[in-house]
């Protein structure tokens, strides 16, 4: 398993707007780390560290180790605030997390064997209904991706989160349903077609009935 990304941070003492205002004329975010059943840490993070680290992708399902000053906790973004104007981070929740705990994260869905689809073949388009997955998983070992494979999928498949092999410990968070990942729908053509084949077919059945 890759190591953990490791994010820089300071110590803050300040709490409140003006203080946290301060901090950003600074250059500087606004953050908490709290979870764990220990106090709450206020700390900030470089603005263009967390610039990066959130718009780098996959922000909020993966562990981190920050490093509030020499001291490392190993957590993992909750959520962030932007600025409604500028899309700028300004504020940053981080939780605690041990290699016993399980965690709530959405994983990114990844689709293969497109080749292998006759129905993609045939025309069809792959509609994707879930881009990412809601999951319950070891905070150690969080997969990167779900896959999902397209091998032998026809037009008008359905594929659910029962199709889905799951790493080990690793569950879906949705547990009352089948969910639907995606589907292979026709293509706009072959829907035309088959529309005005039913018409046809229907117009026949109605002159046979009035002969």
């Amino acid at each position: 398993m890759a190591a953990n990304k490791v994010l820089k941070a300071q110590a803050r003492e300040g709490v409140g707007k003006g203080a946290a205002r301060e901090l950003r004329r600074q250059g500087r975010v606004p953050a908490v780390i709290y979870g764990d059943k220990k106090p709450p840490v206020t700390v900030s993070v470089a603005f263009k560290d967390a610039l990066k680290s959130i718009y780098s992708g996959g922000f909020k399902s993966h562990v981190l180790d920050l490093d509030v000053d020499g001291t490392v906790h190993k957590v993992i973004p909750r959520d962030y605030q932007l600025d409604v104007v500028m899309d700028q981070p300004v504020h940053i929740d981080f939780l605690r997390v041990s290699g016993s705990s399980k965690i709530h994260v959405e994983v990114h869905v990844n689709f293969i064997n497109e080749e292998k689809s006759p129905g993609l073949k045939r025309g069809g388009t792959l509609n994707v209904v879930r881009h990412t997955i809601e999951l319950i998983a070891p905070a150690n070992a969080i997969p990167e991706e779900i896959t999902v494979d397209l091998s032998g999928t026809e037009i008008g498949d359905s594929l659910h989160i029962s199709a889905v092999t799951l790493p080990k410990n690793v569950t879906a968070a949705i547990t009352d349903r089948d969910f639907t990942i995606a589907t292979l729908v026709a293509p706009s053509g072959l829907k035309s077609a088959d529309a005005a084949g039913g018409a046809e077919e229907a117009e026949d059945t109605t002159e046979s009935e009035e002969e």
